[in-house]
């Protein structure tokens, strides 16, 4: 397959299925704890909110204007140039090409409905004791976060390889 081809494939099947979750969260759920469905008992759960901030909601108190920058100018200059980088890059490795389609795939999506909602869908929570428990996020955030393990994994990998040439 071509790898132009790979790259837009794989960013569009990021924000396909996160914006089809989120189509399914805000068609079939009820916003808030009010609404909250325990997958695994208390440790997953569904739990639809609205997020006018980035990660964990830093920057919903912030001024309109200084949200509009932060939040979506700024995140959309760094993912084009991100898309440049890895269709310009052909000396990538796969593996770093997949985590960047990733972290690119989700953050469109989350711009995505920062646009078009002023806000992100987030819906899932993980608690695995009382102290240790994520944020509510959505499926945009767990591929950026997939993508950038995947990149760390990538340089791990790279390293060791070029140690032992």
């Amino acid at each position: 397959m071509n790898r132009n081809v790979f790259i837009t494939l794989l960013i569009v099947f990021n924000i396909a299925i996160d914006q089809i979750s989120k189509v399914i969260v805000r068609n079939n759920m009820v916003q808030g704890a009010r609404g909250q469905i325990d997958v695994i008992e208390d440790y997953f759960q569904l739990i639809w909110v609205e997020n006018k901030g980035a990660f964990l909601g830093m920057g919903s108190d912030m001024n309109p204007t200084l949200r509009l920058i932060f939040l979506l100018i700024l995140p959309t200059a760094v993912l084009i140039y991100v898309i440049y980088y890895i269709v310009k890059t052909k000396e990538l490795d796969r593996l770093s090409v997949i985590a960047f389609c990733c972290i690119i795939g989700g953050g469109i999506a989350n711009v995505f409905d920062r646009i078009v909602f002023g806000e992100v869908t987030d819906f899932f929570f993980i608690k695995i004791t009382d102290s240790i428990k994520t944020g509510i996020f959505n499926v945009a955030d767990l591929s950026v976060t997939t993508g950038m393990i995947m990149l760390l994994f990538s340089g791990v990998l790279n390293k060791k390889e070029g140690k032992s040439a």
